[in-house]
C-alpha cells in the first residue's frame, strides 16, 4: 500500500504516474494524484477524466520501467 507521505509527493511534484493493477500494460492507468482517502486513490487521466482506485496496486512513476505487480 501507498503511503500518504508518497501520494502527498507526488501530488505536489505533479508528476505523472504509472497504476499497474495487473499484468496486462494496456490495464494500466495513467495521470497525476488528485486526492486519496485511507481506502483509495483518485487520479485525474490526461483526457481530464477521474479515476478513483484502490491503495493496494503498484503506484509507479510513468517515467521508469514498468514493473509488473506479478514478477
Amino acid at each position: 500500500m501507498i503511503s500518504d507521505e508518497r501520494l502527498n509527493e507526488l501530488r505536489l511534484s505533479g508528476d505523472r504516474i504509472r497504476v499497474v493493477r495487473d499484468d496486462l500494460e494496456s490495464n494500466d492507468v495513467i495521470g497525476i494524484v488528485v486526492a486519496w482517502d485511507p481506502e483509495h486513490v483518485i487520479v485525474r487521466r490526461r483526457n481530464r477524466r477521474v479515476v478513483k482506485l484502490d491503495r493496494n496496486y503498484s503506484y509507479q512513476l510513468y517515467d521508469e520501467p514498468r514493473t509488473s505487480p506479478l514478477e
